[in-house]
């Protein structure tokens, strides 16, 4: 069997046998498909973006890597000596590629079924993802964020997670009025995952839960208006403002009917 490559050099072999550059999500589905690596991690998606976007910030010069768009990257012996590079674009350029990152992680229509939730109140039942297949699965039992309900593809309710985790409140749900309500169910979360375990991580110290979930809540219950939810979403403070249609158009209907009158 021969020996697994290091992520670069998997990296490395990917971008160097591909005529075009390639966006990091595609990067690390040919290193699993290609079998490059066997050990993925629990975000190898995640592993390949850090370790491009880390080399170029390091030494943009000494980097093998250009960065073409974003999240798309090519090698810079081939950006040289090919037309793979856009005209707007040099190999001296340098761009952040930081992702903006309040929520890490999300996961949308799971299914309901698809979880043994238990039959005791203290059930933590586990919320199985993986980023790519092959990687370590997570569970997400303990994220802390905001879910969506739905009755086939009809958002029902939606709710948040901050003292009671993903885990513990989807698991009432199976308890409570709606309990035979909904079949499938959405989630984004702020807790990070760890590559190395798949373990969740914490917040960051500049990231204040107790503020942007329940913001990120109103926000949604206001857009959706969920049959089920019973109240609008009550830690929205932004003031609502109600639309005025332009003058100018209530002139031209006014103006239509006179004319239709006068016919």
């Amino acid at each position: 069997m021969p020996k697994e490559l290091t992520w670069l050099k998997a990296i490395d072999k990917v971008l160097g046998s591909s005529p075009t550059p390639l966006h990091y999500n595609e990067i690390t589905e040919q290193i699993i498909s290609d079998g490059l690596r066997t050990n993925v991690g629990a975000a190898p998606t995640s592993t390949v973006r850090s370790l491009i976007s880390a080399s170029i910030k390091r030494d943009s010069k000494k980097s093998p890597y250009i960065r073409i768009s974003k999240g798309t990257f090519t090698l810079k012996n081939r950006s040289l000596s090919g037309a793979v590079v856009p005209k707007k674009l040099t190999p001296n350029v340098v761009e952040s590629e930081e992702q903006y990152e309040i929520i890490t992680s999300f996961g949308m229509y799971w299914k309901k079924d698809g979880v043994k939730w238990g039959a005791k109140p203290k059930t933590t039942p586990k919320l199985l993802g993986m980023q790519k297949n092959g990687a370590i699965p997570v569970n997400f039992c303990e994220q802390r964020g905001i879910y969506l309900l739905y009755d086939g593809r009809e958002v029902i309710y939606i709710g948040r997670t901050t003292d009671r985790a993903l885990g513990k409140r989807l698991y009432e749900h199976t308890k409570d009025r709606m309990s035979e309500r909904w079949d499938r169910f959405s989630w984004f979360g702020l807790l990070p995952v760890k590559n190395e375990d798949g373990s969740l991580g914490s917040l960051p110290a500049t990231y204040d839960a107790a503020k942007l979930i329940p913001a990120f809540e109103s926000i949604l219950i206001e857009a959706f208006e969920p049959r089920q939810n019973r109240k609008r979403g009550d830690d929205l403070a932004a003031v609502e403002y109600l639309q005025k249609i332009d003058p100018k158009i209530e002139q031209t209907r006014a103006q239509a009917i006179i004319n239709a009158a006068l016919r």
